[in-house]
């Protein structure tokens, strides 16, 4: 049992190492005037890989609307990314350097991919 735990970790690994981790950085995007509209703790971004057309999202992330955008700043692409899901597979149509955008509420977080 010990061996199939430490070998399903070395294949989860081995997928992880192949995967480029997008680094996001974030703003506000609406103002909130009911309560208090900052959060307590600061924001934390998503965590989202992508190997070739494929985002992989981390488990228990929030529903999120996804942009994919050219260098242009044209929506190419667009769907929602609910809660429950871990994946998505960008179309193989795209190609190139698009900036990646995924809103959440009041917040936007903003990334670039190469395809």
């Amino acid at each position: 049992m010990k061996k199939i735990v430490l070998l399903l970790y070395a294949m989860l690994m081995c997928i992880t190492l192949q995967a480029e981790k997008i680094e996001f950085t974030y703003e506000k995007i609406h103002d909130h005037s009911l309560g208090n509209g900052s959060p307590k703790s600061p924001i934390e971004p998503p965590v989202v890989y992508i190997e070739d057309y494929t985002l992989s999202f981390a488990v228990d992330h929030p529903d999120y609307v996804l942009y994919i955008k050219d260098e242009d700043g044209a929506v190419v692409y667009t769907t929602t990314v609910y809660s429950t899901q871990t994946q998505v597979i960008l179309p193989s149509t795209l190609a190139g350097d698009y900036q990646i955008e995924l809103a959440m509420g009041y917040w936007l977080f903003t990334g670039w991919i190469n395809l």
